[in-house]
Parts: C-alpha cells; structure tokens; sequence
C-alpha cells in the first residue's frame, strides 16, 4: 500500500470537487450566513440586555427582539439549506467514486486482484467509500465557512478594540488548525491500521462463509472463531485508542477556549477600568467571542475522525492508481481468427519463474492438449492466452498478429476460457449461461446447455431455466457449475475455445458425452484442451506435456 500524506489524499480528493463547485459555492455561503445568524442571536441578545437596562438607550428593544427572532428562523434554514447542498455533494461524488473503482476493477481484473481478499475488496467499496462522505459533507465546506466566518468575527472584535481581533485570530487558529493536525498526526498510523484490519476481519468472515460446511466437517469452529475474535479484538484495540484520542482532543479544545476567553475577560475588564471602552465594548465582545467558536470547534472535532476518512480515501486512491497488468487496446486494425501460436516465450510470477522457452503452434480446426502436473503452468499458459498477464519474453500470435496488437474486445470475441472454477451469481440459470451472450434466444440456451450434457438436470428443476442458482451457486454442485460454465463457452461460440480441466469434477458418462461436443467443435472451433486425464485426451490432434515451465 502506498503512503500518502494527508495533504496528499486531501488534494486527490478535492479533485473530484470540480464538477460540483457551483453547489460547493452555494453551501459555503449559506454556512456561513448561516453561522452569523447563529452568533447574531446571542450577541442581539446582549444588546437587548444593554438596551433595557439603559446602557445603550438609543437602540430600540423591540427592534433588536426582532432581529433575534429573524436570526434564530434564519440559522434553522440556512443550516438546512447548507446541510442539504453537502449531502449532494458527497451522496454524488460517492457516486462517482464508486464508479471509478468498479472501471479500476475491471481494468485490474484479473491479474492484480488474484491476490486481493474479496472482503477486502468489499470493504473497500462499502465502507471506504462511504467513509469519504466525512470529508465531502463535513470537511471541505465547513473548513472555508470557518475561515470566512472567523474573519467576519475578528472584523467584529475589531470595532471594539483591534487586540481583540488578534486575540481571536490566534485562538480560532489554535483551535480549528494547530489541535487537528496535532491529533490527526498522533492518529494517522492508527486510523490506516484500523481500515486495513477492517478489510483483514472482512474477508476472514467472507472466508468462513464460504467454507462453512468444511468448518462443520472437521470440527474447526472453535479455532476458526478464535481467530475471528483476535481480529475483533484488534481491531476494538485500534478504535478505542483513535475514541480515547477524540475524547483527549476535546477536552483540550474545551481547556483552550475557555482560556482565550477568560484572557479576553480579563484584558476588556482592564481596558474598561482605564476608560478605553465602555461597559458595552465588554460585555459585547465576550459575548461575541464565546459565540463564535461553532465553525472551528467543527474542524477541530474532525481530528480524529478525519484519520479514519484518509486511510480509507488513501485504500481507494491505491486501487484508482493502480497501473493494470494489462492495458486494454483499441483502435487497432480488427483481427479474425485463423489459427495462434506461442513463440519462444518465458513467464514468471515475480522471481518465481513458471514458463521458459515455450513454442506452441494451433493450427486452425485442431484440438491441441496439455497435460502435466499440478502447479506445472497449464491454468497460467491459458491465462497468457487471454493476455491476463503480459508475456516477459517471446510472443503470443492470432491470426499471425502479436496479442499486444489485438483490440481487447476482439480478443475476448475470438476467445472462451472455461476456468476449473466456475462462478454463478445469484440469478437464474438461463441468465447465469446467457452472461456469454445476452441477446440469445432461450432455443440458443437450450442447444447450449445439452452440448454440455445439462439440460437434463435443469429440466428436472422446479423451475427449469427459470431456477435461482443461489449466491455463489451454493444450491449447485460443482460438477453441475462445472457444465454450466462449458454452456457459457458453447453459447459464446467463439473461434478459439480455451478448456481448463474442462470434466474434473464430472463422472465418465457425462465426460464423454462432452467430449463427444468438444470433438465436434473442431469443424468450427479451434481447442486447447488441458487435462490430467488420460481418457480425455482421447480426442486430441496434438499433445503436448509441460514439465518444468517447458513444453515437450
């Protein structure tokens, strides 16, 4: 993870302002008024005080009772108002944010995010961003309100006595800036360790979902809970201490007001006895002052909050920043498929190499297999044939164009990858296979479906096409999910058809009756098949075995 200043963040996130600073604008200036109506009831009130008891008989009561009430109405909708154009502001941004992050995922997909937690991930797009609602809402406008009213205030004070402007001036500084930044960098480790354990306990909790029956199976709930309490204890420890700090920060944001108040008390009474000001230039301007701290004492209150807020606007500025493995391509000459081949390349992960030197031709209508053991590269080789990842060395051919030159819509229109894993989402089978091809007939589906020796087994369903497969296609098997990912690819129909382990999880029946489809693709389609099984294999042109990142 990247470390960025809290300045940083702050400047990446004003960014995303721009296209809302005309509602920007509207809410500082009703805060801000709003604020002066909220001092002006008080500070009236004075007035009204002097006024009654003839110290200031010039000014008419009934007038400045009036006034009092036209400040009190107008602070309850100017705050509203304020309030309602902030919540805009932010509920749009997260918006947009949201959306940044979903096309960052994309782009990022899959080779960055393979080693990313998926309740991490969640996390990020949930709580994270919602976090930053802090700072759009609560942050940037009543940061300029307090600068612009904490000057209005000092030019107040100012009509008095001009040491009470500065006097002022310091406190208001005191307050609203030096109390935040010390807190906010006594805090900031904690706060970016708080978010990360949040994303930590997330995909622990995730993990255990998913794997529920197997924790059940072999009795492992009791270590698997003691694990998940000492994230929670963790994480409590961090968010106690940023709450003990917040507690801390108020307690000394209190102790120093009521120290410049009672150093402005002191000095008024002192001017006052040497006949500088009247009583009224006393009494007015204590008022005034203490009435004047809303918008900083906001700011400061922030402190500790806002450490929170940038460690999670720091997570998602890492995923919007993020350079892909891959870069999408466009505008490229478009390529139809005649045939690919692999030429000389080398893959690692990292310093872990996995491929060396490997050459590989599929000529057009062949079915060419790949056999070797676990971990050998068979599932990454496919992988680089999609271009998930770059090659280091060597060359990748479609059509005799290097795969670096092929626009990325063509490449996934040539190319159907069916992983050993296939991923359902919680919708119905018909529209689980048609993700290959949205706008197929349901006669297309079905053809699709009994290529993959399925049908049978939907028909069998309540609800035939129409059943739910539930979250994750926890309500299917994985041989079940296994044949709905090969409806996909036969659906998707495209030219170059990609199988990883395409029948581990299917009995000998199934397995040749897809097989049998396999081998009658090869009319229209070109295969790489990749398998452990001897039977599977049957079908091949050509066989390849891969053996310490080499191919023989």
């Amino acid at each position: 993870m990247k470390r960025r200043s809290n300045l940083s963040v702050c400047f990446h996130l004003l960014k995303l302002v721009k296209p809302l600073s005309f509602i920007m604008i509207l809410a500082v200036f009703f805060g801000t008024a709003g604020f002066i109506c909220a001092a002006g009831v008080p500070v009236a009130g004075t007035f009204a005080l002097l006024c009654a008891t003839g110290i200031l008989p010039d000014v008419r009561l009934g007038t400045i009772l009036i006034l009092m009430a036209v400040f009190a109405l107008l602070r309850g909708i100017l705050h509203y108002v304020e309030q309602t154009c902030n919540h805009y502001i932010a509920f749009k941004l997260l918006a947009l944010i949201r959306d940044k992050v979903f096309f960052a995922f994309r782009r990022l997909s899959p080779a960055k995010l393979e080693d990313k937690g998926k309740g991490n991930l969640i996390s990020l797009i949930t709580s994270d961003i919602e976090l930053l609602e802090v700072f759009y809402a609560h942050t940037i406008s009543p940061a300029v309100i307090a600068l612009l009213f904490c000057i209005s205030a000092c030019v107040f004070l100012g009509t008095y006595y001009r040491g009470f402007a500065l006097l002022a001036a310091v406190a208001y500084v005191c307050v609203g800036i030096v109390i935040p930044v010390v807190v906010s960098k006594k805090g900031r480790s904690d706060g970016m360790q708080f978010r990360t354990k949040s994303g930590e306990l997330s995909s622990f909790v995730l993990e255990n979902l998913r794997g529920l029956s197997e924790i059940i199976q072999y009795g492992r709930g009791g270590d698997r809970l003691s694990k998940m309490n000492s994230l929670t204890d963790e994480l409590l420890a961090y968010d106690g201490k940023m709450k003990r700090r917040a507690g801390i920060s108020g307690g000394v944001t209190t102790a120093v007001i009521l120290f410049f108040a009672a150093l402005l008390l002191v000095w008024a009474s002192v001017l006052y006895m040497r006949g500088t000001i009247d009583f009224a230039g006393v009494l007015i301007p204590v008022v005034a002052f203490m009435s004047s701290f809303g918008p900083v004492i906001a700011l400061s209150n922030l402190g500790g909050t806002l450490q929170n807020t940038f460690a999670s606007g720091n997570r998602v500025l890492d995923v919007l920043e993020e350079q892909p493995e891959t870069e999408e391509i466009f505008n490229k000459p478009q390529v139809h498929f005649k045939n690919a081949g692999v030429e000389h390349i080398d893959f690692s992960y990292g310093t872990e190499a996995v491929l060396s030197d490997v050459s590989v031709k599929f000529p057009s209508h062949t079915i060419v297999g790949i056999v070797g053991k676990s971990g050998s590269g068979k599932s990454t080789f496919l992988k680089l044939l999609m271009r998930f990842w770059s090659v280091r060395t060597g060359v990748i051919n479609i059509s005799g164009v290097p795969v670096d030159e092929v626009n990325t819509s063509d490449l996934r229109d040539m190319e159907s990858y069916v992983t050993q894993e296939t991923d359902m989402f919680h919708d119905s089978i018909e529209n689980n296979v048609k993700i290959a091809k949205p706008d197929a007939s349901h006669e297309e589906v079905v053809t699709a479906c009994r290529k993959a020796s399925v049908h049978d087994f939907i028909m069998t369903l309540p609800e035939g096409y129409n059943t739910a497969v539930g979250e994750l296609g926890d309500t299917l098997s994985g041989g079940e999910k296994q044949r709905l990912g090969l409806a996909r690819a036969f659906l998707h129909d495209a030219p170059f058809l990609l199988l990883d382990e395409p029948t581990s999880s299917l009995d000998s029946l199934n397995e040749a009756i897809i097989l049998k489809s396999v081998n009658d693709a090869r009319e229209h389609q070109t295969i790489v098949l990749v398998s452990h099984r001897r039977s599977t294999m049957k079908i091949t042109d050509t066989l390849y075995r891969l053996e310490n990142g080499r191919m023989c």
